[in-house]
């Protein structure tokens, strides 16, 4: 499959204002936001909101790659000047800390007939936070058989926790502390 023709500035601009006020609409209304408020909000026309996205599954899927996007640059940045020894936990606690603020993006993932797929940057994810796993065990912060199958199921565990749960900081802070005590090295 060949890239079409490079994205002119005003069309990128205003793909960007879309998935703004998409967030934004999404995080106040949960299911029953409407891609008419998304346009209304990125000061387009719903025309241009359907030309960049289709449906709402394909603006959904997009806010999802763009967030994975996002997240794995913060690992980077992380991976590449932070302590090795706190980088991982670093990332862990900012991930599920900012889980409250995506939920309504999850429920909506949740609807009947909405099915995301993300495989590229979730790929590109797992491979950053292995890099900051294997710095942390070089670092002597982690057991070394930990394994990034085990830390990627916590983060998403947690994660959802957070999500479903409503898990206030105090819960957030004290599941996040019992986690990380169960990855440092035993003494």
């Amino acid at each position: 499959m060949t890239a079409g023709p490079p994205m002119r500035a005003d069309a990128r601009r205003n793909r960007a204002r879309i998935l703004a006020a998409a967030q934004s609409v999404f995080a106040e209304h949960g299911p029953a936001g409407s891609t008419e408020e998304v346009a209304r909000r990125a000061d387009v026309a719903i025309g241009t909101v359907f030309r960049h996205f289709p449906t709402k599954q394909a603006l959904l899927q997009a806010i999802v790659k763009e967030h994975l996007a996002q997240l794995t640059a913060d690992a980077e940045r992380l991976a590449s000047s932070g302590d090795p020894a706190t980088a991982l936990f670093t990332f862990f606690r900012a991930v599920v800390g900012e889980a409250a603020a995506a939920s309504s993006v999850v429920a909506l993932l949740g609807e009947d007939g909405i099915e995301i797929t993300v495989d590229g940057p979730l790929g590109g994810l797992a491979d950053v936070v292995g890099a900051l796993l294997s710095a942390a065990q070089h670092a002597g912060a982690i057991r070394p058989e930990v394994v990034l199958d085990e830390v990627m199921a916590l983060l998403i565990s947690t994660t959802q926790g957070a999500l479903r749960a409503g898990w206030d900081a105090r819960l957030r802070d004290r599941v996040l502390d019992i986690v990380f005590a169960g990855l440092a090295p035993r003494r």
